[in-house]
This record gives structure tokens, C-alpha cells and sequence, in this order.
């Protein structure tokens, strides 16, 4: 959830420490609230989540927000009990003033998951689309039952859809689940972004708070199942929440079309398409009417599970066809953004991908590409609709750059590693490639899956432009200068034309 929080680890809560009648074990994971960790129930070992809010790192507004939201959650959770809604068992404020990080801390102890949506997505694994289906009805059938009886949860995003050991699904994370007043619902002006519906950001903040309807999760739910299908793609771009959440108000603003990934079923096209209407009443009603129009299951005797265990297939059913995407493409800025620019206000391109199987301008057996590097390069071409930016012209593209060298450097200019990123432009198009936590223009994929986006971009800022004569040479001094630069050139410009021949050498060399 984004809470505005201070951001951090938070607490240390050490293993043996006794809470609300459950001693910890160890942490799962930290986000805006506080930090998570495993915990067994003293008197029978049953297995829990604590959830720790750190009182000594919050304003006392703050603090009452935390007590605000716990509150919320632990009343909802009695009120509403469900299979698919997770359990909150506890609340507590801690009182412990020999440990300073803690006393005061709010705690919330829950029923635990294996993992959440989210992680599923970060592991970029495909799963067959029955079991994402699957999983997608389950997460309805939990909103149903919150809408049937008034509710309305408010943040619904892929970190707040848990998966238990046996692989089904609960909601969770009911700090902005309120009870309808009527047609409305009032929380605080918090939540998710991206996952918000635009006429969020028009709904004026009163006294009660933001006001929200259901169809505000039908939104919600568009925009996960359009992740799940699509190995956590966004359904509008952007490399960061707020780029996505601008998106998707040019969307609104019929600036732009929706465009859905085109892996996505064929059957869940239309309701996907639906759920994300920019007027919230062409949108089904609730969860009610969205689960009346679920496509209808594969049946049990088609499902692939390819030799995968029960309770495992049904862990990954996340993580619908990885790579495969043809986003809605929005305006992004002309302000000199390549590797030695400044880096751009609101990136407009999100990772997506193409087909599986060989693609166009796939990397020859024999080209001089290091083992290492190929996995990368073809995974950031495919996560690029435009056809010109293939695994070809990005190896040519790095090698030209910095002859497949990690530890590459230029002082003199401040780029640095494989893809010569200057560290503050690459943080604006950085990206996990190697799914450690961390985004570090020396690691390998992380600059190259950064570049593949990058470049992408470029590619459609010069379609715009009208710039489409040898785009593959646009690309490399796009990349070397800025968009800006080869706009204002109508063409490669002369000082990297050396430069920009490298490349294309490289480029005839492994092969369009």
C-alpha cells in the first residue's frame, strides 16, 4: 500500500520476540507500511504474519493514520469473513521501551501466504493461461463477496493478492477497504497509483476523505488481469508509478487508445477492455457483474500442468505468458534523455514483449555475443513492440558502445559499464534485470534490459516524428545523443556518424 510513509526497512523485530500471543521467526519482506515477518502461534506452532508499523518513525499524524488503518483492516476482517479474504488474527500497539525502534509500533498478526502476486510476476516465468484464468476467478470471487455486501477494498494491486501453500487466492491489505454510504465509499487519499481509476484524481478530498465506488476495483481488476496475462505488464506505460498513472489520464482524456497486450486470451480481451472504460458507468457495476462475465474455465482434463506438481503449477498460475505485449504508447519527453543527456520527465515506454519462439533479427549461433549476454539482449528486444529493435541491433548497439565490456568506463564523459550509462540518466529507465532488489548500470542485464527501453522509446518518439528512413541507425545516435538531437538533425548527426557505422557494421555482421 502507499501510505506516504517514511520509506526504509524499519524495526528490527529479532527472532524469539513475543507478540500478541505469537513469537517471531524471521522476515518476509518490507514495504511503505512497515515490515512483515513470519511468526508461529505459541500454543499450537500455527503458522502467522505479523505486520510491524513503526511508530518512532512517523510524524504523530502519521501515527494516527497507521492506528487509522490497522483499525480498519482488523474491523474488516471480523466483519466480513471469506475463503478468499485473508484473516487478520490480531492488532496491538507494542509497549517496549527498552527497545526504542519498537515501543509504540502498531502490529498486525495474519493468517500467511506462501507469496504474493507480485512476486509471482517479478520471477518472469510463463504459466498456461487456464491456471492464470483460474487464479484471475478467484481473486473475483473475493471481490464479490466484499461488493455483495457493501465493501469496497480500495487497493487492489498484484502485492495484495496472496497465494497460499495449496496455490488459492485471498485479498489482502484492507488498510483502504470501506464500507458504501449509499453509491460511495470514503477513504483516505492513499493507494496504489497506478492501480487507482483516473477519475480518482478528480474526486475532490473532503472531510470523510476520497470518495470510491466498486467500479473503482472493477478498474483495479482490469489492470491485474491485464498483468497477469501479460507476466506483470502494465496495461499503459511507463517506468514508474506515477508515469503509469499519467497514462493512463491520457487514456481517459481520449489523448491515446487502449491497446492490450496481444497475448492476452482472446475471451478475456473484451472484459479486460471493459473493466478499464475511462467513463467508470460503462464499466460493470461490481465484482458481481464482472464475475457473470468471466470467460468460462478450461476444463480440468485440458489444463497443462507440463509435469508440474499440483501445488506448485497452482504457486506459478501468476504468471500468464511471459513477454508478449503491444502497449498503448503515450508522448514522452524531447529534452536530450540519451545515456550522456539529461535524463526524461516521464518515461513512456513499459517492458513488453513479442511471440515466443525465434524472433526477428534473433541472434546467430556463431556471432561474437558472450553466452552470458544473450539471455538479456533477446528478453529486452522482446520486451519491445516495435519491430525494429531486435536482439541484433542491441548487441550491435553494445558492442559498439563498449565492446561487451562489464567493467567499460569513460570519466571523461561519466558513462560507465556495458550499456556506458551515465548513473543519473540510467536511474531514470532503470530496471531489475537480474531480480536481485537492486538496479546497477555495472550489472549486465540491469543496463541492458534499462537500454532495450530505453531505445524503444526512441523508437517511438522517431515513428512519431516521421523519422523511419534506416531507424536502426536513428536508434544508435538517438542513444549516443538524445531524441532531441536527431530530431533537430532530420537524420544521423555528424559527430557520430563514426560511431553510428560501427554499429551498423556490427549489424551486417550478425545479420539484420
Amino acid at each position: 500500500m502507499s501510505t506516504g510513509f517514511p520509506d526504509g526497512p524499519g524495526p528490527e523485530v529479532p527472532p524469539g520476540y513475543r507478540v500478541a500471543g505469537h513469537r517471531i521467526t524471521g522476515p518476509i519482506g518490507a514495504g511503505g507500511w512497515g515490515v512483515v515477518y513470519a511468526a508461529v502461534r505459541r500454543r499450537d506452532g500455527a503458522p502467522a504474519a505479523v505486520k510491524v508499523l513503526p511508530a518512532a518513525r512517523l510524524a504523530p499524524g502519521q501515527f494516527r493514520q497507521a492506528l487509522e488503518l490497522a483499525r480498519r483492516e482488523a474491523e474488516f476482517s471480523t466483519r466480513l469473513a471469506h475463503p478468499r479474504l485473508i484473516r487478520t488474527y490480531a492488532t496491538a500497539v507494542l509497549h517496549d521501551p527498552g527497545r526504542p525502534g519498537l515501543d509504540g509500533a502498531v502490529v498486525l498478526v495474519m493468517e500467511r501466504a506462501e507469496r504474493s502476486l507480485a512476486d509471482l510476476l517479478a520471477a518472469d516465468r510463463a504459466v498456461p493461461p487456464a491456471e492464470a484464468a483460474r487464479l484471475l476467478a478467484e481473486v473475483c470471487e473475493g471481490l464479490a463477496h466484499m461488493h455483495g455486501h457493501g465493501w469496497v477494498h480500495g487497493d487492489l494491486k498484484p502485492a495484495n493478492v496472496l497465494l497460499m501453500a495449496d496455490g488459492s487466492v485471498r485479498l489482502a491489505d484492507f488498510g483502504l477497504t470501506a464500507e458504501l454510504d449509499g453509491t460511495h465509499a470514503y477513504v483516505p487519499p492513499l493507494g496504489s497509483l497506478d492501480h487507482v481509476p483516473p477519475e480518482w484524481w478528480s474526486e475532490r478530498s473532503g472531510v470523510r476523505g476520497v470518495a470510491l465506488r466498486p467500479s473503482a476495483d472493477v478498474w483495479a481488476f482490469g489492470v491485474l488481469a491485464h498483468q497477469v496475462f501479460a507476466a506483470g505488464t502494465h496495461p499503459f506505460p511507463g517506468a514508474a508509478a506515477r508515469a503509469r498513472a499519467l497514462a493512463a489520464q491520457s487514456y481517459a482524456r481520449g489523448r491515446e487508445r487502449l491497446r492490450l497486450d496481444e497475448r492476452v486470451p482472446g475471451e478475456w480481451r473484451a472484459l479486460i477492455a471493459d473493466c478499464l472504460a475511462a467513463d467508470r458507468a460503462a464499466r460493470p457495476a461490481d465484482a458481481t457483474a464482472l464475475a457473470a462475465r468471466l470467460p468460462a474455465p478450461v476444463p480440468p482434463a485440458r489444463r497443462e500442468r507440463r509435469g508440474v506438481p499440483a501445488v506448485a503449477a497452482a504457486a506459478v498460475a501468476a504468471l500468464a505468458c511471459a513477454a508478449a505485449v503491444a502497449v498503448a504508447v503515450f508522448p514522452g519527453p524531447s529534452d536530450g534523455s540519451g545515456p550522456a543527456g539529461s535524463p526524461p520527465g516521464v518515461p513512456a515506454v513499459s517492458p513488453s514483449g513479442a511471440v515466443p519462439g525465434a524472433l526477428p533479427g534473433a541472434l546467430p549461433a556463431d556471432a561474437d555475443v558472450p553466452a552470458a549476454l544473450r539471455e538479456p539482449i533477446t528478453r529486452a528486444a522482446r520486451r519491445c513492440p516495435e519491430p525494429e529493435v531486435t536482439p541484433v541491433l542491441l548487441a550491435a548497439m553494445l558492442k559498439a558502445e563498449s565492446g561487451f565490456d562489464p567493467q567499460a568506463a569513460r570519466p571523461e564523459t561519466g558513462e560507465y559499464g556495458i550499456a556506458m550509462w551515465t548513473p543519473a540518466v540510467f536511474n531514470a529507465w532503470a530496471q531489475d534485470g537480474d531480480l536481485d532488489g537492486r538496479k546497477d548500470y555495472m550489472s549486465p542485464p540491469d543496463a541492458i534490459i534499462s537500454m532495450g527501453s530505453y531505445v524503444c522509446w526512441l523508437a517511438q518518439q522517431f515513428k512519431r516524428r516521421g523519422l523511419t528512413d534506416d531507424l536502426p541507425g536513428l536508434l544508435a545516435a538517438g542513444y549516443r545523443t538524445s531524441d532531441k538531437t536527431v530530431a533537430e538533425a532530420r537524420g544521423v548527426p555528424e559527430r557520430v556518424r563514426p560511431h553510428v557505422a560501427r554499429v551498423e557494421q556490427y549489424l551486417a555482421e550478425y545479420g539484420r
